[in-house]
């Protein structure tokens, strides 16, 4: 049974910055694809950064790029999210996931998540 527990949410006021974090065990971390995907209130889950297993190559979401960096330490089975110049509108709950191979689906339960909230 994979685990993953993210942290690092928290508010912060428009301009400013958070590093989350998503701690896994259960899995061997270090052979998958790991992605951020985050829910605002009343809108669908979606997709915020993808890193590769060996962390040498990266995709983000449009909204989010050039202000949001996602990295791993896969000796620690960590993958973090460095939120710079944040937006009210990147307030919501902050989740990870393992990714598929192939097309990159979500492999795993999802977690509790971690809030961020951006006040304007």
């Amino acid at each position: 049974q994979v685990q993953l527990v993210e942290s690092g949410g928290g508010l912060v006021q428009a301009g400013g910055s958070l590093r989350l974090s998503c701690a896994a065990s259960g899995r061997t971390f270090s052979l998958y694809a790991m992605g951020w995907f985050r829910q605002a209130p009343g809108k669908e889950r979606e997709f915020v950064a993808r890193i590769s297993w060996s962390g040498h190559s990266t995709y983000y979401a449009d909204s989010v790029k050039g202000r949001f960096t996602i990295s791993r330490d896969n000796a620690k089975n960590t993958v973090y999210l460095q939120m710079n110049s944040l937006k009210p509108e990147d307030t919501a709950v902050y989740y990870c996931n393992s990714l598929r191979p192939i097309d990159y689906a979500t492999l795993d339960s999802w977690g509790q998540g971690t809030q961020v909230t951006v006040s304007s």
